[in-house]
């Protein structure tokens, strides 16, 4: 009797102990963007890094590189849900491609918070993002001033079934249409997120429209593509340029007058606030269904301020090795 009393103490402090380990694993929570190449989601990084150190989470940071390659992110989706991560933010690359895996996550009880891109599945905890559409009313706004209310305009836009760039896209022509209706669209091409066809797309609609007086750039590649094709055939400062997202090249074209203003969002808070809803929700509290982030306009004139500073240059090297 002793005898089986004694092993009945070691197998409970066995059970205990593994209990124990088990309770101590820290959180997994993944992080899923459109593309890894662009400073943008870089900065997305090192905000989701960031809320996992505060929140103490450990962040499973996958995606494809291009912005373009949906079947991969779906891949990188499904691997995350097999391996049973606590929470899971996504920034998704098409409207539609991930409805089935986020079906998956819902069931697994996986909960996920959608950012920067919406989906048309309902099967997420939370959708966080920049105010898209209010963005893009604020790039019209700018390129109508910066045109006196009138002339032919461009748009060189992101890609087919990107729900954040086409809400900017459409908050822009509605913006032109309900402000200036002295102002016309005449060209309006995609790009695919590539900064090379961009260059080449910006390219084709200079020399097929040569009396266009503005672009609207919807994307930080369609943007840099832009801005290159206005310097490579001289028309950098003659034609206006309203751009979107920063990177280091822009913010010196923007410097150079190649480009008159930047809408800005702030991917580091994006990618931050994105985790601390997975993590309130693990700590039993409930988020918010939505969360919108505000865009800013920024000129030449406003890169001396510490608060448009602080905005587009995010110390990354704090938190990315």
């Amino acid at each position: 009797m002793p005898n089986r009393l004694w092993l009945l103490g070691v197998a409970s402090a066995v059970v205990l102990a593994f209990a124990g380990c088990r309770g101590a694993k820290q959180r997994e929570v993944a992080v899923v963007p459109k593309g890894t190449s662009s400073v943008f989601w870089q900065s997305v990084h090192a905000g989701a890094v960031a809320a996992g150190q505060e929140f103490h989470v450990q962040i499973l940071w996958s995606g494809p590189q291009s912005e373009t390659e949906y079947s991969r992110q779906i891949e990188i989706v499904d691997s995350m849900i097999a391996r049973h991560v606590d929470g899971m933010a996504v920034a998704a690359a098409d409207r539609k491609a991930l409805d089935h895996s986020l079906d998956r996550a819902a069931r697994e009880n996986i909960p996920v918070t959608v950012f920067d891109s919406g989906v048309d599945s309902k099967n997420y905890m939370t959708f966080l993002a920049t105010d898209n559409y209010a963005a893009g009313q604020m790039a019209g706004h700018k390129l109508g001033e910066l045109l006196g209310s009138k002339g032919k305009v461009a748009m060189v836009m992101h890609a087919p079934g990107s729900f954040s760039t086409m809400d900017r896209e459409r908050g822009f022509e509605d913006a032109l249409k309900k402000e200036f209706p002295d102002m016309s669209i005449v060209a309006r091409q995609f790009t695919g997120g590539d900064r090379a066809k961009a260059l080449g797309v910006a390219e084709n609609i200079l020399a097929a429209h040569p009396e266009i007086a503005g672009i609207f750039a919807s994307s930080e590649p369609s943007s840099i593509g832009a801005a290159q094709a206005l310097k490579s055939r001289g028309l950098a400062g003659g034609v206006k340029l309203v751009a979107f997202d920063s990177t280091d090249s822009l913010i010196e074209d923007l410097k150079a007058g190649v480009i008159q203003a930047l809408v800005v969002q702030d991917p580091f808070k994006m990618g931050y606030e994105a985790v601390r809803t997975l993590s309130d929700k693990l700590d039993g509290k409930t988020p918010p269904n939505r969360v919108d982030l505000s865009a800013a306009v920024v000129t030449s004139a406003d890169l001396d301020k510490p608060a448009i500073h602080a905005l587009l240059f995010p110390d990354l090297k704090k938190y990315l090795q």
